[in-house]
């Protein structure tokens, strides 16, 4: 038991957790997004384990990948970070200044010698693998690109850490909770045992990438990181310097900034909304986990609880009343690629046996969200901003 506001809580009870955790009623200065009551960590990151580890993140000036990056470098990680440039203007890697605290080269994972060549002078011991075409809908115009990056790009990674990655202790590659072959048939909730697919590129990307990881893993078990290879499924993050396209959070960020009207597709569509940090904790506990016990090397959902699985609709209107009416929106009643209605993870296996369970419930996300973009429009120092989130997330 842990006792905190002089109570006793459970630590499985995030839900009470989470109550704890709350803005401040009167106010301490610390914007929309303030952490007044302290409440344990939900995943026991051990900074020892991190100290001065060389860990490999591939795509990290994506919007995962610089949250990642700077989580690291707070932990006194030296990480080394693969990507070819960010893949947005603005993006959080530019504006957190996420290169200043790492190393890195232009490497794009689509170049299989390149990936070699990087692999064995960084000579990491954790490789996080995130780099990817992340959009479904840019999946539908470029299939090819698409399956190149997300499918080959995992198939050059894992080679190079067959054929020169002696340094690796574990790898986890991170795929997407769209790998799942999801026939719509309502309520479910996925979990890791259940049938691979995907009706586009995208998602069918992620399940090719989740079979080479599982057949890397079963074919070449004597070379160690890929004996303690595990993936990572997790979708529908969200967070302050996500400027992606054709995704609904960056959209309203952009509707905020420029004074016009949000479109929305789908607005009674359900997704496992979550805060970019707690599958990144996931990610992190899972890579401990992984160079602690070879057993943990397999695939692992991390979502929200059932309860936080919300429509469109409820994001949106949220959204609006956190900005104070300043987001205005409609249905969008164009032509629309279809979309699966309903999605959720089962992340009960991640809880069980990584002791991970996210730290930050949706509607302080979505105060997170706007707080980030709040401090970010008032000119302010966003590597600092974002370390800060990072610390009380943790804290």
């Amino acid at each position: 038991m842990l006792v905190v506001a002089d109570r006793q809580w459970d630590p499985q009870d995030l839900a009470a957790l989470w109550q704890l955790r709350r803005r401040a009623a009167g106010g301490c200065g610390g914007g929309r997004w303030c952490d007044c009551v302290k409440i344990p960590a939900p995943v026991a990151i051990d900074l020892d384990f991190w100290r001065g580890r060389r860990v490999l993140v591939t795509g990290h000036t994506g919007f995962k990948g610089a949250w990642l990056s700077l989580w690291l470098q707070s932990l006194g990680a030296r990480a080394i970070g693969l990507a070819p440039g960010p893949p947005t203007s603005p993006s959080l890697y530019e504006l957190a200044d996420v290169g200043k605290g790492m190393s890195e080269q232009a490497v794009d994972v689509r170049d299989a010698p390149a990936m070699r060549r990087a692999l064995r002078e960084a000579r990491p011991e954790v490789v996080i693998h995130l780099a990817a075409q992340p959009m479904v809908r840019r999946s539908l115009i470029d299939p090819a690109s698409t399956y190149e990056i997300n499918l080959m790009g995992t198939v050059n990674l894992l080679e190079a850490v067959r054929v020169g990655g002696e340094s690796v202790g574990a790898v986890v590659v991170v795929t997407s909770d769209k790998c799942y072959e999801n026939l719509g048939d309502g309520p479910h909730r996925f979990v890791e045992d259940e049938p691979l697919g995907g009706a586009d590129p995208y998602s069918s990307s992620k399940a090719c990438a989740e079979l080479v990881a599982s057949a890397y893993r079963r074919s070449f078990g004597s070379v160690k990181g890929l004996a303690r290879l595990g993936s990572a499924r997790a979708g529908n993050v969200i967070g302050g310097g996500d400027w992606g396209e054709d995704r609904l959070l960056p959209d309203a960020v952009r509707a905020v900034r420029d004074g016009t009207l949000l479109k929305v597709r789908n607005p009674g569509s359900v997704r496992p909304w979550q805060h970019v940090l707690n599958p990144l904790a996931g990610y992190l506990a899972l890579a401990q986990a992984l160079c602690e016990d070879a057993g943990t090397a397999r695939a692992w959902n991390f979502g929200p609880p059932a309860e936080e699985a919300r429509p469109v609709r409820w994001i949106v209107e949220r959204l609006a009343a956190l900005w104070d009416g300043r987001l205005e929106w409609e249905t969008d009643e164009g032509e629309n690629p279809p979309e699966a209605q309903r999605l959720e993870l089962d992340s009960a296996a991640a809880e069980a046996r990584l002791n991970w369970h996210p730290g930050v419930g949706l509607g302080e996300a979505l105060e997170m969200l706007v707080s980030w973009h709040e401090a970010h429009s008032a000119g302010r120092d966003m590597r600092a901003a974002s370390l800060q989130q990072i610390e009380r997330f943790s804290s």
